[in-house]
């Protein structure tokens, strides 16, 4: 089968460009598959990290087009027609915001109005975490030319039906990651880091509002007094002002129980950071899934996540982590108990059993399912 799959591939970084580049990877085993990648993502204006591209990355199995521009309705035309001049089975989408509705619409539009290839749409979000005015109006627009849906968790697969109750969609989970190096040794990860605390909890990914990260950090200030020998990693590139958590970590008097890597972590230093850690704490406000989650999983390393959208379908109550209400009280008993517990290593092998059921096999399987049913 040739499939062509629309979305940001490297050298965009993020989560989204490095899943697609792992299901494409994963679908050429067994098919022909061709990447139509962006020129322009976010214009400089709406992006409000300092850079939207990685250095390096591995060798691709598979054709990287550049051609699509979210804010050029020329290059939506010039995509759509290299995609038809490419005849494919199948085109898949990427989606995860309404900003990109517009930009997919042309595309999709063209190619339902010149063919007759089935169209799916793998969506992380159909509600974006961030809600804004015509956000339901751009992706119902959007969605009229998608002949299927690929929904990663629960949560989105009820935002989909919310808009389209009779959408034909399989629900098929967030895989595990497979672009991050082995990790190295405990003792060798934290003298890089130079740490030498015994007990070592992490918030790792990209900073922003509503993933809870003021949460955390007074979840932490709460147990100061009863957590022996600890540093809270904070990991991950800030999305907003950075100096409001710096003050509140100095107002939670943690200044000499917090390390913070205010920056984006290359996919080979990743494994670094998991290596010292005991456990990674993710107090979102909101979410549909957490591809963090996935990361953690792929090192066998323990979650503490909240209990908002499709969080709870991923973690394996007392067994892969805990999941509790967004609150500093609630976190800061979850990590009371996870540091109780004497057997903490039972997590990791749990763990490893547990991420079984998030292969690329069962993604590439839900993709075949469906083109066939289109």
């Amino acid at each position: 089968m040739r499939i062509a799959i629309v979305g940001p591939f490297p050298p965009f970084r993020g989560g989204i460009a490095d899943l697609n580049s792992a299901l494409a990877y994963h679908l050429s085993k067994m098919h022909e598959v061709h990447a139509f990648n962006f020129t322009t993502q976010y214009p400089k204006a709406f992006f409000p990290g300092k850079t939207q591209y990685k250095s390096g990355g591995a060798a691709q199995d598979f054709q990287n087009i550049r051609c699509l521009s979210s804010i050029n309705p020329l290059t939506w035309k010039q995509t759509a027609n290299l995609i038809i001049e490419l005849k494919p089975d199948l085109v898949l989408f990427r989606y995860w915001m309404p900003f990109f509705a517009p930009a997919f619409s042309g595309v999709a539009k063209r190619i339902k109005k010149q063919t007759n290839i089935n169209i799916i749409a793998v969506c992380d979000n159909i509600i974006p975490h961030e809600q804004r005015a015509l956000d339901q109006q751009l992706s119902t627009r959007f969605f009229n030319y998608i002949d299927s849906f690929i929904v990663l968790s629960k949560k989105v697969e009820e935002e989909l039906l919310s808009i389209l109750p009779d959408a034909n969609y399989k629900y098929s989970p967030h895989p595990i990651y497979s672009i991050f190096m082995e990790a190295p040794a405990q003792d060798e990860a934290k003298k890089q880091l130079n740490i030498s605390a015994k007990n070592v909890l992490m918030f790792f990914g990209l900073i922003r509002e509503y993933k809870g990260l003021d949460i955390l950090i007074k979840a932490v200030g709460k147990l100061k007094d009863e957590l022996d020998d600890f540093i809270l990693l904070i990991v991950g590139e800030c999305y907003e002002d950075e100096q409001k958590y710096v003050e509140l970590i100095q107002q939670c008097g943690l200044v000499d129980d917090v390390q913070t890597h205010f920056s984006f972590v290359p996919d080979e230093e990743v494994g670094k950071f998991f290596a010292t850690t005991d456990v990674v704490v993710l107090p979102y406000k909101t979410a549909s899934q957490s591809g963090i989650v996935q990361i953690a999983y792929h090192y066998d390393t323990p979650v503490i996540v909240s209990n908002v959208g499709g969080l709870p379908e991923i973690v394996d109550e007392g067994k892969t982590g805990f999941c509790v209400e967004p609150n500093p009280g609630s976190f800061a008993d979850a990590i009371r108990s996870f540091y109780s517990i004497e057997d903490k290593e039972s997590f990791r092998s749990n763990i490893a059993e547990y991420k079984k059921r998030f292969s690329w096999d069962a993604m590439v399987k839900t993709v075949e399912e469906l083109s066939h049913a289109g």
